[in-house]
């Protein structure tokens, strides 16, 4: 599967940004679906994900502020990011793997997600 991020921009503090990952390829709605997240000068983290039933984990701290959600129809997954904040500044990219209940979930975080796509810059200002 090939993962195409979409959807990045600059807003204010406050804001609001929905960013797209779009997958080619067949069956997408059998993949769990991670977003993360690389500010400059730290380490790559995750944010949050949505599995083939639909089930949903977040980051501590984008929980109640960012929302991710599918849809198979269109093979798209949906990062809503609403009361972004300066920290939220990054670029954002869309990760998948099958999901077959193997996919290495601890510490509150996915990991080691096999289908990576390009990423999206989000920006925020204060």
């Amino acid at each position: 599967v090939q993962l195409q991020a979409s959807g990045g921009g600059s807003v204010q503090a406050g804001g609001s940004l929905r960013i797209s990952c779009t997958a080619s390829g067949r069956h997408f709605s059998n993949y769990l679906t991670g977003w993360f997240r690389q500010a400059p000068g730290k380490e790559r983290e995750f944010v949050a994900a949505i599995n083939s039933k639909r089930a949903t984990v977040y980051v501590d701290s984008v929980k109640g502020r960012f929302t991710v959600s599918r849809d198979n129809a269109e093979n798209t997954v949906y990062l809503q990011m609403n009361s972004l904040k300066p920290e939220d500044t990054a670029v954002y990219y869309c990760a998948a793997s099958w999901d077959d209940g193997k996919s290495a979930y601890f510490g509150g975080a996915y990991h080691n997600l096999d289908y990576w796509g390009q990423g999206t810059q989000v920006t925020v200002s204060s």
